[in-house]
């Protein structure tokens, strides 16, 4: 039995995952992902031996996989996105606005991964740029910035989008800032839902009718197929804003709980006995409350994997004024019409350029080569250890 102090994925994934993978068959990215996560931060991976210049102990450092998918190699990569985009903040309400799509719609994701979150995004930026620019409702350009989220509280797949939008926008001629008409409300989250609905599902009929789709057996049917979209579009879609936060900066932080974010982390693991796993999750229809949830090793791998994007798939999109093309001009503007100063917008942090030594030092106020053992000499590189499966890893941490 593990229990939740020293209980991770990884562990996991090592007891159970070669007979997983015997048992089911898997994409390329699924594999990889497992993989990965099996040998993250082992010797398997190679790494750097340091030792003690006061008290001469010596610590290997294992090097991490890097995967995004790995509970254990987010952090940095999370503090490093979150100071480039605090450069690029304006002084104005941000709204948070979540998109969800209804889980009768769960089969074609599955089958067809990579085409459904582009649609997803695709939609959802597309309604918020259309409804703001129209004058009923704000009539101005305004900047989303856009995070996939694929996994419910209990690892059941759950397709929804994070955005996080500025309250306002440029104007037509970019001559004028057009602010939100009230600071605790942004669109109108029924016309929101509607126009959702309606690009979303338009995109699933175009691609079902250029034959576009790999569709499940339920779904082969065009009879089935037809009786799917009118029930959707006799649905109420979720759409959800949030009133904005005290301030950017906080708005911004609370996002960046969700760029990096994995399906389970390590934390909400409590045990492993007699083959199941359990684990925490908030309880939504109880007001958040926590709860814990018990699964087979098998279920709790197949859930997790149900989670592995398709290689090269971009889970964190920017559009309008934050499209990268176009991002330093239009903030600029923006930040010019909202001060009066013209003063360009860093688009890349010199953070970003920090070792991770560095940066950890910077942010947790701790030297991590402070020697564990003695607390007084620093650890020093004495020399770097070699994979053991022939594998390049990436450095620490």
């Amino acid at each position: 039995m593990a229990a939740s102090s020293d209980l991770e994925v990884a562990h996991i994934f090592r007891l159970y995952g070669e007979d997983f993978r015997r048992q089911h068959r898997l994409s390329r990215p699924q594999l990889r992902a497992m993989r990965a996560i099996e040998l993250c931060r082992t010797a398997a991976l190679g790494g750097h031996l340091y030792e003690c210049d006061e008290c001469g102990v010596q610590k290997p450092c294992y090097n991490s996989c890097r995967n995004r998918h790995c509970p254990k190699c987010q952090a940095l990569d999370k503090e490093r996105w979150l100071e480039q985009r605090c450069q690029e903040l304006l002084p104005v309400p941000y709204f948070h606005v979540v998109f969800t799509v209804p889980e009768e719609l769960n089969p074609l994701a599955l089958a067809n991964p990579k085409w459904f979150y582009d649609l997803l995004f695709s939609s959802a930026s597309k309604t918020l740029l259309e409804i703001a620019a129209d004058p009923k409702h704000l009539g101005a350009k305004i900047g989303v910035l856009a995070v996939l989220h694929t996994w419910s509280q209990t690892q059941l797949l759950h397709p929804h989008v994070h955005c996080i939008v500025p309250g306002g926008g440029l104007s037509a001629d970019r001559q004028h800032w057009v602010s939100s008409r009230r600071p605790d409300y942004f669109l109108p989250v029924q016309v929101l839902r509607s126009l959702f609905r309606g690009k979303f599902l338009a995109g699933v009929k175009q691609a079902y009718q250029a034959g576009a789709l790999k569709l499940p057996k339920s779904l082969a049917d065009p009879a089935a197929f037809k009786a799917l979209l009118n029930r959707l579009y006799d649905k109420t879609w979720v759409v959800y804003s949030k009133p904005p936060f005290g301030s950017p900066e906080q708005v911004l932080a609370y996002l960046a709980r969700y760029t990096h974010r994995v399906a389970i982390s390590n934390p909400r693991l409590v045990r492993l006995a007699d083959d199941q796993v359990t684990f925490t999750y908030k309880d939504y229809t109880q007001g958040g409350r926590k709860r814990e949830m018990t699964l087979s090793a098998e279920e709790f791998i197949r859930r997790f994997l149900l989670h592995v994007l398709p290689e090269g798939f971009v889970r964190i999109r920017y559009y309008g004024l934050l499209s990268n093309r176009h991002r330093a001009d239009n903030l600029a503007r923006s930040r010019e019409l909202l001060t009066g100063t013209s003063a360009e917008v860093a688009t890349a942090a010199p953070a970003a350029e920090e070792d991770w030594k560095s940066l950890l030092t910077r942010l947790t106020g701790r030297d991590p080569t402070l020697c564990p053992h003695c607390k007084r000499g620093h650890l020093r590189l004495v020399k770097k250890l070699a994979p053991l499966t022939g594998r390049t890893g990436r450095s620490p941490p």
